[in-house]
């Protein structure tokens, strides 16, 4: 999740990923992303595989944000919410 385009970026596992951007965009959480209005959703990676999952967090976490804005950019170089395409 983001801010805005090349804003604040945000890194999460979830079960439930249209819950969760729910609870980000409207604020229903209390933390970094309140505090840092990082209410849009620019890029997600599904799987089935929990531990996939964490692992892939992790990895993305560890990486440079040069590396994860170029990631963003292939996969949705609009910025577009995702979210609207989700529900």
């Amino acid at each position: 999740m983001t801010s805005k385009r090349n804003g604040t970026l945000y890194i999460g596992v979830t079960s439930d990923l249209i819950r969760r951007v729910y609870e980000h965009e409207n604020n229903l959480l209390e933390g970094f992303t309140k505090r840092y209005k990082v209410h849009m959703l620019a890029y997600y990676e599904e799987t089935n595989d929990i531990n996939a999952a964490l692992n892939r967090e992790k990895q993305l976490k560890n990486w440079k944000r040069k590396w994860k804005l170029e990631l963003i950019e292939k996969f949705n170089p609009n910025w577009a919410d995702l979210y609207d395409k989700l529900i």
